[in-house]
């Protein structure tokens, strides 16, 4: 029940992307199905996760200002660093409780699941992560004979961040539930 509800999250996603308007339903369900498989097995024993583990050390770095922009982490690549936005972070808390999802996401796991989520970027930022997850997707941007070019999915990248985190916090829901209620209170909050 719940994973149903988590790929119609990813759907929409996919569907409020620039590049995806008009796109076939089935199409973006198929990417996020995908896509969120491909999150789920995104872990330490993936032999590519592993060497880039070895090789690279990524700095956490707390900051507010994330409730204006919009996010609860960002990674960037040069050098490697997740910013955490400690207000957002802070505020989905209080989220969680007042909507009663304490059984989804456990206290502290809001913080947890934003450094996952940026993990997954930094290894999909990587040419033979970033190369498989292309080929699982199929979306083909040329085609010469039997050799294909793929394409990047736009968006399709988030969905398998969000379904890596879920899946490395042991969470009950994607995160992206609670991104998207984020955003609809925080927008009814400055309206307001």
């Amino acid at each position: 029940m719940n994973d149903d509800h988590d790929l119609d999250l990813a759907v929409r996603l996919l569907a409020g992307t620039p590049t995806h308007e008009g796109r076939d339903p089935a199409l973006l369900g198929q990417w996020a199905r995908t896509a969120s498989e491909f999150g789920r097995r995104m872990t330490l024993r993936h032999e590519t996760v592993r060497v880039i583990e070895r090789h690279e050390t990524v700095r956490v770095i707390e900051r507010d200002g994330g409730l204006e922009a919009g996010l609860f982490a960002r990674y960037r690549s040069r050098p490697p660093v997740v910013e955490v936005y400690a207000d957002t972070v802070a505020r989905a808390e209080r989220l969680v409780a007042e909507r009663g999802w304490r059984h989804w996401f456990p206290e502290g796991s809001v913080r947890a699941a934003a450094l996952a989520h940026e993990q997954a970027h930094a290894w999909l930022h990587h040419a033979p992560v970033r190369a498989e997850f292309k080929r699982a997707l199929g979306h083909t941007a040329l085609r010469l004979g039997r050799r294909r070019l793929y394409a990047y999915v736009a968006g399709a990248d988030e969905i398998a961040a969000h379904a890596y985190a879920q899946a490395a916090c042991g969470l009950g829901r994607s995160p992206l539930l609670l991104t998207e209620a984020l955003a609809a209170a925080v927008s009814f909050e400055s309206e307001n």
